[in-house]
């Protein structure tokens, strides 16, 4: 078999598991997402991907060429993200958003460096003191994936939907800065060897010149879209700066000993808000393109569990310190939402349910994790407990956010009207 069925074929079976599941997750009141990551961890290596054989399952070494999925989805995810930032809405919740998604991602980060320090002393051979400080700023990032898979799905409306979806795009560029700050702690703890200059300029650079490529391309998104006025035309204009967009956030280079780098999801994010500020017709263009992208977001998502590591189970020490960095982590999303909510004098329903709709956690993280392998088995360490947080968070946290938005009045009990033309309740 060649490995162009091959390819189609794994992708084909994810889809059809992804979709199939979904149909079983309605009846029991969960999210589809949560149903999307559970298909992969059944197709995926550690289950029926163990097999080996083709239309089955997927393989382990055929997740490594389904990257361009995950990039794709989140530069997708990102552009619509950019829709929550329109200028009516950012001078209604604008100051509100941004302090509180400042506030929350910096006590979460003490919080549980504060938990994972004191167990570091309880276990110092398993838990050195750089991983900790380290998975102190992993704890930042929120998922943007899950979280709007959710609003889309049950169609959230409402206080707290307006300022979740700004407040974890904002996650991004705080939890960079703050990773960055750490890692560079953490590396000159290990090896004391390390450039101050760096640490501060790398994260605030790749912060900064995301932006201004998102801002360049969305400008030049704006001005060519006027040249075509089908409903078509103008949808494949917005998937072209899409990928466009991505593929130039992947460049990066050195200058002077200074790593120079972006981020696809702030560029993209950027893309979306100045399209959405700029185009009179972006509103009807940006849901197009959500239809469009909707298998691509299913693939992503069955992907995504198909790639978690179930044998970080196996591990005590882990699991030990996966668990603490859990409570902590949720500790700190929850009371540092819910004080920074109250400090700018936001709704009740918004200071008890938001920090429970930022506890989704998965892509950004796992970046991040990436980025701390190189500090060598310190790394491994960050990496391993942040596979067993994002496990864990990704099958309860969408569900969480679900009940959480239902509660806050965001999802009301509506009928829909299937594609048969039959009524769902």
């Amino acid at each position: 078999m060649s490995s162009t069925v091959q390819i189609l074929l794994s992708l084909s079976i994810a889809l059809l598991a992804g979709l199939l599941l979904s149909r079983l997750a309605k009846r029991v009141q969960l999210p589809a997402v949560t149903a999307y990551l559970v298909a992969g961890v059944l197709i995926g290596p550690f289950l029926l991907g163990r097999l080996g054989v083709p239309g089955i399952g997927i393989a382990k070494e055929q997740l490594e060429g389904f990257g361009i999925i995950a990039d794709l989805a989140l530069g997708f995810i990102a552009f619509s993200m950019g829709n929550e930032f329109r200028l009516a809405q950012l001078k209604k919740i604008g100051r509100q958003a941004t302090i509180i998604g400042i506030f929350q991602a910096v006590f979460t980060t003490v919080v549980v460096d504060a938990a994972l320090i004191g167990l570091h002393f309880l276990i110092p051979d398993q838990l050195p003191l750089p991983a900790a400080i380290v998975l102190g700023a992993v704890a930042t990032a929120t998922a943007p994936a899950a979280t709007l898979m959710v609003v889309r799905q049950y169609k959230a409306k409402g206080p707290l939907t307006d300022i979740l979806l700004p407040v974890v795009a904002l996650d991004d560029a705080v939890g960079l800065v703050v990773f960055a700050v750490s890692f560079g702690v953490a590396k000159a703890l290990g090896s004391g060897d390390v450039e101050i200059l760096a640490i501060v300029l790398e994260p605030l650079l790749e912060v900064v010149l995301s932006l201004l490529l998102g801002f360049v391309m969305g400008v030049l998104f704006t001005f060519c879209e006027q040249f075509f006025h089908s409903r078509s035309k103008r949808m494949a204009m917005s998937v072209t700066f899409v990928m466009m967009t991505v593929a130039l956030s992947g460049i990066s280079f050195e200058v002077g000993g200074i790593h120079i780098g972006f981020s696809s999801l702030l560029s993209c994010m950027m893309l979306g808000t100045v399209f959405c500020n700029l185009c009179d017709v972006s509103e009807e263009l940006m849901d197009r393109a959500d239809r469009w992208t909707a298998p691509v977001l299913i693939l992503f998502f069955v992907i995504s569990g198909a790639e978690l590591e179930l044998s970080v189970f196996a591990q005590g020490a882990v699991v030990l310190t996966g668990v603490v960095y859990i409570l902590a982590r949720s500790v700190g999303k929850y009371f540092g939402a819910g004080i920074s909510s109250r400090m700018t004098k936001c709704t009740p329903e918004i200071v008890k349910y938001l920090g429970i709709t930022l506890l989704p956690q998965a892509g950004v993280a796992l970046g991040m994790a990436i980025k701390a392998m190189e500090l060598g088995e310190q790394g491994a360490i960050v990496r391993n407990i942040t596979l067993f947080a994002v496990l864990v968070y990704e099958l309860i946290g969408p569900f969480l956010t679900k009940i959480a938005l239902t509660k806050a009045g965001d999802i009301k009990a509506e009928g829909k009207t299937s594609a048969r033309g039959q009524d769902r309740h």
